[in-house]
């Protein structure tokens, strides 16, 4: 029999108002809730308190409580509900009492391993965590005895041994085989190296000009005529080619022209002297691959003092004090399409071996001093004005340039060991090239282009420029 809603509020209301003890049923009612919310650790409790409650409701009361289903006891050996009837049973409420947990499924959510029917204890909370973890630490171990068995057994395999057998030549092969190793496993120090090209300098009665360099980590000492050597096999593959015969609007009274405007344009930037060099290259190279306009001349050299001062400076002009030494000839948009124009014919190559390179060591292999070297750099820009110095590679035009400014300032010998061993070139070599060299400084007195002359006039650069040219030089005969 289905009891609607509305019945269980008015048997309440009877219940209450027909009780004569009603702070009793209050405080019973209160502690049979409370005990019914707890995680079921006092059954014992819950029951006397059940008991106490019943006795306190009339006849009508106590049968909608048998009525109403209740939680299962915890202490049945299996999963079932009992009827809290206590001798007042009423065989149509126990039909109608709720299923078993059993018959609902409730029994899988036990933990693997536990049956229902073998539970000694209530499964509370705590309990069930209990198992929980028990399980898990079973199902650990398990896992593990087949690793410890595996290892034990690896360990029990013992790999055999192999027997080689060794003849007498295999001796002497296998000797000469460690010897090598222990002769590769030698290192190379910087003492040995030094130590190697003292002994080779002393054989060609040349001087180490490196041995002042020996704490200098930034000249590469260990490294330096490995350097130069390569520098000699390439500087050809980047050597610009006689190119005016291929020009139709330019000549060499123009590149002379130019070569002397970039020169004051240096001079007034303050640039370093490799970005000259390179520009000077950029430019021939260019030349030699491309034949362009007149109007365009002055445009390829600023271009190519822009891509060269890039290339070498900390701080390179701006476009707009480019523009500005053309006296607004070009725009600035004009000079970078001619700069990726120029770069595109070189194919962004740009790291090549000017005559400065080689000026460097060159100087330095002749023990200059300060009017020395000036004299050499003076010559050496006075080569860069005249196109017929291009049929030279730049280490010999830098190599005549140290042998002319010797004869300039008459020291003897001219031509020393340690020079010629470091540069490569004997002084009959030279001849050509430095005969050039004198005849061009023989008439820069002469010429309208003054530029490397006043810069070389100057008490800062030792008035080098003033210096008559060598007559040794210009009287001696060419190689054959």
């Amino acid at each position: 029999m289905e009891i609607a809603p509305s019945e269980i509020e008015q048997t309440a209301t009877l219940v209450l108002k027909e009780s004569s003890r009603i702070g009793e049923l209050d405080l019973g009612a209160n502690k049979f809730v409370s005990l019914v919310s707890s995680d079921g650790d006092d059954e014992d409790q819950l029951e006397q308190e059940c008991d106490h409650s019943v006795d306190l409701m009339t006849p009508y009361g106590k049968r909608l409580l048998r009525e109403r289903p209740v939680r299962p006891s915890f202490k049945a050996t299996e999963w079932q509900v009992q009827s809290t009837s206590r001798g007042l049973g009423d065989p149509l409420a126990e039909a109608k009492n709720r299923r078993a947990l059993g018959d609902i499924g409730n029994i899988a959510s036990l933990p693997g391993g536990v049956e229902a029917g073998k539970v000694n204890r209530p499964l509370t909370r705590n309990f069930r965590v209990q198992l929980l973890e028990n399980a898990n630490k079973k199902q650990i171990n398990v896992a593990k005895k087949p690793e410890a068995v595996q290892k034990k057994a690896r360990a029990a395999v013992v790999k055999p041994h192999e027997v080689i057998v060794i003849s007498p030549d295999t001796n002497e092969v296998a000797k000469a085989k460690q010897d090598q190793r222990h002769a590769s496993k030698k290192k190379v120090t910087y003492t040995s190296v030094l130590n190697a090209r003292s002994k080779a300098a002393a054989s060609n009665k040349a001087l180490d000009i490196d041995s002042a360099d020996k704490d200098n980590d930034l000249a590469a000492v260990e490294y330096v005529e490995d350097m130069y050597a390569f520098y000699k096999e390439v500087e050809n593959e980047s050597k610009p080619q006689m190119y005016m015969q291929t020009q139709t609007e330019i000549n060499v009274k123009m590149r002379s022209i130019l070569v002397d405007w970039l020169v004051d344009v240096h001079v007034k930037f303050d640039l370093s002297p490799e970005t000259l060099y390179l520009t000077i290259s950029i430019i021939d190279r260019f030349l030699s691959l491309t034949s362009i306009p007149r109007r365009e001349l002055q445009l390829v050299g600023v271009s190519a003092l822009l891509i060269a001062s890039k290339y070498e400076e900390i701080w390179p002009p701006q476009v707009n004090d480019l523009v500005y030494v053309t006296d607004n000839s070009y725009q600035s948009k004009q000079i970078l399409v001619m700069e990726k124009t120029i770069l595109g014919s070189l194919e962004w190559y740009l790291t090549v071996p000017t005559q400065y390179v080689f000026l460097a060591r060159f100087i330095k292999a002749a023990v200059t001093d300060p009017e020395m070297e000036s004299m050499v750099h003076f010559l050496a820009e006075l080569g860069l004005m005249h196109y017929d110095a291009l049929k030279f590679c730049p280490s010999m035009l830098a190599a005549s340039a140290v042998y002319t400014a010797r004869c300039c300032l008459n020291k003897t010998p001219a031509w020393t060991d340690t020079l010629r061993f470091h540069t490569g070139y004997s002084e009959h070599e030279l001849t050509d090239c430095s005969k050039l060299l004198a005849f061009i400084h023989s008439r820069v007195g002469e010429s309208k282009l003054r530029a490397v002359f006043k810069k070389y006039s100057k008490a800062e650069r030792c008035a080098v420029a003033l210096v008559l040219p060598a007559k040794s030089v210009l009287s001696s005969t060419p190689a054959p």
